[in-house]
């Protein structure tokens, strides 16, 4: 049985409680983040205003005249507890598959202009992650990408940005890669970037620091709902949900946009129960149970 990390609260200001569960990025502690935050949700404490998920922690907004942070603080240890174990960690997650055209022209030609940023000026992002990971094969390292799914672990920076940290594979073995030195003033709309060990899909063009190794054939925001899977939200990304990288060729990359063009795509999708307990007993072998038949 894992260990579910012990939470550390503080108070910010009159109208916030923050709820750190541990310093570092976890799979523990962002399932117990999750889990707290959407029982706090489901009870509809009046005076609750906002409810903020994080990688390992969370953020609470409160009206004090509704509720005091005392009061609001017995509640959030209460349910701590509840879901400090973890059989009670249990989230109903959607499985997305994401189509990516990898080394792409369009992240190579941000990889020159803005060279002068970077590490390594001599390489594309590309190049300089597949580097510093030992790959020398790109399809080995396309296959390191790509063969288990992501876990969104939080949303935020931009408009439906998701970070995504890979399951079922070691921490040693994660992929990782530190941000440019100097951030870019511009980055394109759906491009795929690493930073640490976490992937991001930019959902729109603007800033960015991670470093670009290809392009998304699908959009994560749809601020027009255009595609019939943002009907009920601008966004795609859901915390708790598994992201499955797929990579396409430029023909392939092709089709699908025009079909997002057209309204016409639709993404492929999976319901699923996911249990962080059976995860962490069973490990790569649970995620490729659940993967079975996508």
């Amino acid at each position: 049985m894992f260990t579910v990390p012990e939470t550390r609260f503080h108070y910010g200001g009159d109208e916030y409680v923050f709820a750190e569960i541990s310093k570092d990025m976890s799979a523990e502690s962002n399932f117990k983040a999750l889990a707290i935050t959407k029982e706090l949700r489901s009870r509809q404490i009046p005076g609750v205003l906002d409810i903020c998920p994080a990688n390992a922690s969370y953020l609470v907004r409160f009206n004090p005249d509704i509720i005091s942070a005392y009061d609001l603080l017995d509640y959030l240890k209460e349910i701590d507890i509840i879901k400090s174990n973890p059989a009670e960690l249990n989230l109903s997650i959607r499985i997305v598959e994401i189509p990516i055209w990898y080394d792409d022209p369009v992240t190579q030609e941000y990889s020159r202009r803005f060279k002068d940023r970077h590490q390594d000026p001599s390489l594309t992002n590309f190049e300089f992650v597949m580097k510093m990971n030992g790959f020398r094969d790109k399809e080995a390292f396309i296959e390191a990408h790509t063969s288990m799914p992501y876990l969104i672990s939080m949303i935020g920076f931009n408009p439906g940005a998701a970070w995504e940290f890979q399951l079922g594979v070691l921490r040693e073995q994660m992929i990782q890669i530190p941000k440019y030195i100097s951030p870019r003033t511009n980055t394109p709309r759906q491009a795929v970037g690493l930073g640490g060990a976490f992937t991001m899909i930019y959902p729109v063009s603007g800033p960015g620091s991670y470093q670009l190794i290809g392009m998304s054939a699908v959009p994560i925001f749809d601020k027009n709902q255009q595609l019939e899977d943002f009907k009920d939200s601008l966004f795609l990304a859901r915390p708790g949900d598994l992201w499955k990288h797929r990579s396409v060729t430029e023909s392939e990359f092709q089709r699908i946009s025009d079909e997002v063009k057209q309204g016409t795509y639709r993404f492929r999708m999976k319901k699923v129960e996911f249990s962080p307990e059976e995860y962490f007993r069973k490990g790569r072998p649970y995620i490729l149970e659940l993967m079975e038949g996508f």
